[in-house]
């Protein structure tokens, strides 16, 4: 609190603070109420800082000028852009998914406008609000009918409470995964009232050890798709197809989970083959769940397409309304669909696409670009290079992929204390007004620019960088 600060005899009050043209600004932005309150911070905090006994002059300008620039701090909202640059495409920690531009404008209409959510507009009637994305769904995935919940997790959970509540579901154990947020699927199966039947070993499952399972007590068999790691080595596990054809043998119907969940052959972009929602379908599920926001590219969602009866079950079920999604997501939802129905021009629609296929040269391009912002906005404290390094899906997907990538990395000129000053630089990227996010490897902070879009946003945003030493 230096500025202002002069060997006089006091602090101004409240009252005559307010009269400034400082403090009339904050006003006219944030309301009386809220400058009164941050002028009495500000004063409370000019006393700690001074000491009880001590007694100075602080210009009223000052204190308005203190006060209006705690409530911009204080305006600024929790729920940030950030620049992600951390190489991870999905990224569950910066909200996974960021959405194409045909779900955003979907998204802002619902937001601004009644819409026909629960209403059938042929009919004139009520209808469900379903019914706005489950043509699309059965059509993408050649499934029978269609449903959408509140995201993967509780397409499962919904799923095993209507199938298998007080009854047995079998699962393979090497299938027993645990997602994000110590999460574990033997707890969703127990939350669901389904009792779990463990079958083979951590590494092999054979098709034997399902059959000798299934007795008068299976509600279901579940089968689910590790996507967040692999089993290498001496495995075996069984297919989609095999467990389809003991479980319709045995009248007990295959619950399929996907987790992430693709609509497309990922290999077309050069990327790793993932079984698609079609492909599972196909098979022989009697359903399928999968996500929204992770490899489809759209809203946080879970969707469970499958048998026809089955999904009529589901949605008889109490706690479906528990789970469902409101107007906003799901137009934005159904917006996403809408553009896989034209697979030539997916990937320049869809960021999520379009990030995981962006070409390497195209890449390193980029980071020949804005190297010379980023090193003058560093300083001569750290040395900034083009690298290559590897970006990855993220959000459980792929998690064996990796994708040749480019970026800058930030070495400590001075080798001396380059652990605390990559922390400080970790720290004053964060801090900009649209924070930068990176991660530090190899005693090195690394700036992944596969995500990186709007160039020059970033170049502007970096002028405000503080590092300690900008040369």
């Amino acid at each position: 609190m230096d500025a202002g600060i002069s060997p006089s005899i006091r602090i101004p009050s409240v009252d005559e603070t307010l009269k400034t043209p400082q403090a009339h600004q904050a006003i006219e932005r944030f309301g009386r109420k809220r400058t009164v309150d941050a002028i009495r911070h500000v004063t409370a905090v000019v006393r700690r800082e001074i000491g009880a006994d001590a007694v100075l002059m602080l210009a009223p300008e000052a204190i308005a000028a203190d006060a209006l620039a705690w409530l911009e701090a204080d305006a600024r909202p929790n729920a940030r852009a950030v620049f992600n640059l951390t190489g991870t495409v999905l990224h569950t920690n910066l909200g996974r998914a960021i959405l194409a531009e045909a779900a955003i404008e979907a998204a802002t209409v619902a937001m601004r406008e009644a819409m026909a959510l629960e209403f059938d507009l042929a009919q004139g009637r009520r209808g469900e609000r379903d019914a706005l994305v489950r043509g699309l769904l059965c059509e993408l995935t050649g499934a029978e009918d269609a449903t959408v919940v509140n995201n993967n997790a509780a397409a499962v959970l919904l799923a095993l409470n209507t199938l298998a509540k007080g009854k047995e579901a079998i699962v393979s154990r090497g299938e027993l995964i645990e997602i994000g947020g110590a999460f574990r699927m033997p707890e969703i199966m127990a939350r669901a009232g389904a009792r779990l039947v463990e079958v083979g070993t951590t590494n092999r499952t054979h098709e034997k050890d399902y059959a000798a399972a299934i007795n008068p007590k299976t509600g279901l068999i579940l089968k689910v798709h590790t996507s967040n790691y692999r089993i290498e080595g001496f495995t075996k596990s069984v297919s989609g197809k095999a467990i389809s054809a003991l479980a319709r043998a045995s009248h007990v119907p295959l619950l399929n989970d996907l987790g992430s969940g693709t609509l497309v052959d990922l290999s077309c972009y050069g990327l790793m083959h993932e079984q698609t929602v079609a492909e599972a379908v196909a098979e022989g599920a009697d359903l399928v769940t999968f996500s929204g926001d992770k490899l489809l590219g759209g809203p946080q969602a879970g969707f469970i397409v499958g048998r026809r009866d089955l999904i009529a079950r589901l949605n008889r079920n109490p706690m479906k309304r528990a789970l469902r999604i409101d107007k906003i997501r799901l137009a934005a939802i159904e917006a996403t669909l809408r553009l896989y129905r034209d697979p030539d021009r997916l990937a320049a629609r869809l960021p999520t696409l379009r990030m995981m296929a962006r070409p390497l040269a195209d890449i390193e391009a980029a980071a020949q670009r804005v190297l010379p912002a980023i090193a003058a906005a560093v300083g001569s404290r750290f040395d900034a290079d083009v690298i290559a390094c590897t970006s990855q899906i993220g959000s459980g997907s792929l998690p064996s992929e990796v994708i040749p990538s480019a970026g800058i990395a930030l070495r400590v000129a001075n080798t001396r204390g380059k652990g605390r000053a990559l922390l400080e630089l970790a720290t004053a990227l964060r801090t900009l007004d649209q924070p930068v996010i990176g991660r530090i490897e190899n005693d090195a902070f690394i700036l992944d620019l596969r995500c990186l879009e709007d160039e020059a946003a970033f170049v502007r945003n970096l002028a405000t960088l503080r590092t300690g030493d900008r040369g």
